[in-house]
């Protein structure tokens, strides 16, 4: 076998090890409160509490797994009113950036026939490390979510994001 074959080979090897990484057990998750499925990381937990979404209160549940201090998280709610969306949206974005004293780097917004959503990322602190949180709030008709990974910026592996952002499905 030649050098060049044994460094192909050692190099895909690495790179289906890093993809096998022993800290996330990915599952896939079926809400019972809402209509969508996801992958989560770990065992998930799952709670439901009122929150006050600016002038809106709302019972979100909450399901969410935690690997390497990094929180993957869905929040789902329905409104009274699909009219509310927007400032529920912006009341869910605004929140979490400000649990982590954050900036928004990045922002994008995209609306179809189905409904609207708005992709955020932005840095902070979170347990007193550099933290970053990446979420995606949704809007279809009356129900809104938040797709949502959050921990310490060192830990937060963006492929394992991909995965679990990519895997978020509105039945």
């Amino acid at each position: 076998m030649s050098t060049r074959s044994r460094v192909v080979g050692a190099s895909l090897l690495a790179m289906m090890l890093c993809a096998c990484d022993p800290h996330y057990n990915w599952r896939t998750y079926q809400s019972h409160d809402a209509p969508y499925a996801v992958l989560m990381p770990g065992k998930p937990a799952t709670h439901t509490r009122d929150v006050q979404l600016g002038d809106i209160t709302v019972a979100m549940t909450m399901t969410a797994a935690e690997v390497d201090d990094v929180v993957f998280a869905v929040g789902s709610a329905q409104l009274a009113d699909a009219g509310q969306a927007p400032a529920a949206l912006q009341a869910m974005q605004t929140a979490l950036v400000r649990n982590i004293g954050g900036t928004v780097t990045r922002q994008a917004q995209a609306a179809d026939g189905a409904g609207t959503s708005v992709k955020v990322e932005a840095t902070g602190m979170r347990h007193g490390q550099p933290a970053l949180l990446i979420g995606r709030f949704i809007a279809r008709d009356r129900r809104i979510y938040q797709v949502v990974v959050m921990g310490a910026e060192r830990h937060v592996a963006r492929e394992q994001v991909t995965t679990f952002f990519d895997s978020f499905q509105q039945q």
